[in-house]
Formats: C-alpha cells, structure tokens, sequence
C-alpha cells in the first residue's frame, strides 16, 4: 500500500554510483534518478541509468531516470592560484580578452562575450549563487570595470547572474543538443531544460528532442526572472512543457530571497492547474552534505512544499556529492510522510466551478471526487497506455492511493513522478474483457493493498491501445463477482 505520496528526486554522483549506495537509495525510497549533464561524461551516465534500471528491477520497483541539461550557465574563467579573496570595496575586472586560466586579485576572463554587451552602468552581478555581488561601474568594448558590494571568496568557474535577469544567452547550447541526442539513446524518461526564458525555448527544445527521436517528457526549470515576470509568461511556460521544475538556486539570486517564496508557491499551484508536474529543488537539506540530520528550518522547507502539494522534493549535493545519501533520502521520506499525515493534504478545492476539456479529464477528476467523498474507496486502479489519467488524478488532493496498471516501461517509469501514484505491470489486451476488472483487483488484493469488503475504483477506455481513450469508471465491491 502506498505510504508516501510525495516523490523524490535525488541527483546521482560521485558520493552515490556504486552499486551499494544506489540500492540503499532505492530502498529508502528514491523515486526518480537525476542524473546531471553538468559534471560527468557520456560513459558515465550510460552506466549509472544502466545500474539504476537493474538494481530497481532486482526489487520490483520503477525509478525514473530524469537527464539534467546544464544550458548557458555564465561562468567566470578560471584563476591563476584558484581563488581569490575579494573584500568591500575592492575594484575588479571581468575581461573577454584576459587569458582564461589566469585569473588575478583584480581581473578574470569570462566565459560568454556577450555579458558585456547585456550589461549597464549600474547593474548588480551577483556571483556563486550571490555569495559575492559587484556594481557595474563603467564598461569597454571588452572589459566590465566594477567595485565589489560583498566580499568573500571567488574560485574557478563560478556562475554570474545580473539582479534582475535579463543575459541573453540562449537556452539550448551545442553541448546540450548533443546531450539530447544522449538522452534519446539511454531512453531517459524526464529531460530538464535549463534557464528557459518562455515558451518559445521549450518548444525549440521539444523539435529538438523530436528530431532526436526521444521520447522522454520535457521538465521547465524555471530559474530566470524573466519566466516569473509576469503571468502570462510563466502560464506559457508551463503550458508549452510536461512538468516543471522550481529551480530555487539561480532562481533566487535573480529574483532575490524575498520573493522566492511566494514564486515558488504560484508555480506549484499554476503547474497543478495546468496538470503538469512539478518538482521543488535546491537546498532543500543542503546541511546534510555535512551532518547526519537535517536542520529544522529545511524539515519546514520540505514539509511546506508538501503541503503545497508539489509532486516531488529534489536533492542535490546531497546525495551527489555529501556525506550522508542515504541519510538525506531517509529524512526526505520522513517529513514529507509528516507533512502529508496534516489534514490539509486530503482536501481539495482544485477545478471546482471550472469546465473540463476532454473525456479522460472528466472521467479523473470524476474518480477523484468519487474516491474522497466515499469513505470505503481504498484504491483507485487505472488502467492507462500513457499515464495521462492518474496525472490528472493526481492533481486532487487525496488520501487514497492511485494505481497506474499498463503494460509499458515508459509509462511504468514516468509515473514515478507523478504524487500519489505507484504503477503495477498490468495489460489488459492479455485478458477476455469480462476478466479484466477481476485481475485488476486481484492484483491489489495480491500486495494487501485492499482486502474483502473494501470498495476500489476502476477506470479504462473501450480500447486499451488508444491513447486519451479512457471513458468509463466503476466502483467494484471487492468480494464480489466482477465483470
């Protein structure tokens, strides 16, 4: 029976690719597996998705595996001595001309040219996700002249966001579309785009990955300014991807932290809207790269996007790269198992008054209101070729468990995202059709999840090959002769 209905995502490292760690982590209840196109090689991430999909299949579970592309992050070079200490006051320099690898006290080389030209008398570089903010003073045709707001360290390869947004790099770079065709051959489930300003970058990243012949589902990071500048913009966003991503660590920075939390709120709840999922990140136990437990301000981090309702709470250093994996997944699953025992997890106010648009979309939130109004349903089955059902399903707020039955190892993985739903291998096509409902709840009955006399929802199309064809629920009395 399902316990928690919260996912989570937790990035793949050096700290989390043996195969013993990796299986501790599934056992401890990691359902999706980021993998991160930032750091690694081609080779490396083969073998972990390899590794990920043999160990879950071992224990009967379904783990997604979600390729992260890394996008324009705008870099600074790198330093002669590595790092350098800026204080108050300090005037620096960030040069197109100046040799890459040999950075000083005073001026470093920049990875992307066009910083230059984006940036005004007066703008506020923020660099290692805010750790150090200059003031753009004066510019040259090839050099940024600044005096330093906030000191501290800065190291090789650190990132630059300007307060406000607004750098023009684009969304998709050569070596992410070669990470798409990559993707395409390691059969990826989820595809995170990083830095889309709107709706036209995720619809270039959708050509793409189509051309590329992959099929795995689109994930908006939002983490520009831009994408959050006002409602249309990010509802476009939203609308033009699969699921979406609060990307909380550049998203910050450009928008700065008063503002995070009240974003993070309206995409959560415009995804849901808009029945996509979406994915809450960053430095949700960021101590737990360190110590053993969380602190209790990210305890209240992760219960808050749980009763906000997100489908899934990420780690990222964590279990890439900390000290405790392990640790941070079990604590993950804790609080959000928490969070999700308040009252307020089981209500839901969503699509009430509003019209529906399609046959399946009524049929889901018909189950759902079914389901929380009639207090013996202990399961929902739904029978479904591409997990389109039980997402919709799963933007209502419930209690009771939803089921994905379907013959298809994409579908089986991409559900793991997807709060509240767990899948069960299941096709129907196998069956005489009177048997069906039967073996459907068999199978429930098989893994304890009901037993006689509870009441189960089972939803399906007339065809079980057609995609958006589910137009039938019934409310099977288990015990009973089913038909």
């Amino acid at each position: 029976m399902i316990s928690r209905r919260t996912k989570i995502v937790a990035t793949l490292g050096p700290a989390s690719s043996s195969p013993e760690v990796v299986e501790k982590l599934i056992l401890a209840g990691l359902n999706v597996a980021r993998l991160n196109f930032s750091h690694g090689t081609p080779d490396e991430h083969k073998a972990r998705a390899r590794m990920v999909r043999e160990i879950a299949a071992k224990h009967g579970r379904f783990v997604a595996l979600l390729g992260d592309l890394q996008g324009p992050k705008i870099r600074i070079a790198k330093f002669a001595d590595k790092r350098i200490e800026l204080k108050e006051g300090d005037s620096f320099r960030f040069s197109v001309t100046h040799p890459r690898d040999a950075g000083t006290q005073d001026v470093v080389g920049i990875d992307y040219p066009d910083l230059i030209k984006d940036c005004r008398v007066g703008d506020e570089l923020l660099l290692d996700d805010g750790r150090v903010v200059m003031r753009v003073e004066s510019t040259t045709a090839d050099e940024l002249h600044c005096v330093v707001l906030t000191g501290g360290p800065l190291s090789d390869h650190k990132g630059i966001n300007r307060r406000g947004g607004g750098l023009t790099a684009p969304a998709l770079t050569a070596k992410d579309k070669a990470d798409i065709k990559l993707a395409a051959e390691m059969e990826l489930d989820y595809l995170a785009v990083s830095f889309p300003r709107d709706a036209a970058d995720m619809e270039l990243a959708r050509r793409l990955r189509d051309e590329a012949g992959c099929t795995a589902w689109l994930v908006a990071k939002i983490e520009r300014a831009e994408a959050v500048a006002d409602d249309d913009t990010l509802n476009g966003l939203i609308r033009a991807s699969d699921a979406v991503m609060v990307a909380r660590g550049d998203l910050g920075v450009e928008i700065g932290d008063a503002e995070l939390v009240g974003i993070q709120k309206k995409i959560i709840k415009y995804a849901r809207v808009q029945n996509k999922a979406v994915i809450t990140a960053t430095q949700m136990m960021e101590s737990m790269i360190t110590n053993s437990m969380p602190t209790r301000a990210e305890v209240s981090d992760v219960a808050n996007a749980v009763l906000d309702y997100t489908d899934a709470v990420m780690l990222s250093a964590e279990s890439a790269a900390g000290s405790y994996p392990i640790e941070a997944v079990e604590a993950m699953a804790r609080v959000c198992l928490g969070a999700e025992r308040n009252p307020i997890s089981r209500k839901s106010m969503h699509r009430l008054g509003e019209q529906f648009t399609r046959c399946d979309e009524s049929i889901a939130l018909a189950t759902m209101y079914t389901a929380n109004h009639f207090p013996g349903i202990k399961a929902i089955i739904s029978l479904t070729e591409s997990g389109y059902s039980p997402l919709i399903m799963s933007r209502i707020r419930s209690s009771v468990p939803i089921f994905a039955f379907t013959p298809h190892r994409e579908t089986q993985a991409r559900v793991a995202l997807f709060r509240g739903v767990e899948t069960i291998p299941f096709d129907p096509a196998n069956l005489p059709s009177e048997k069906v409902s039967q073996a459907a709840v068999d199978e429930l009955l098989k893994r304890g999840v009901v037993q006689q006399g509870d009441w189960v929802i089972l939803t399906k199309g007339d065809s079980y090959h057609t995609i958006g064809g589910t137009n039938t629920m019934k409310i099977l009395h288990v015990g009973e002769p089913l038909a």
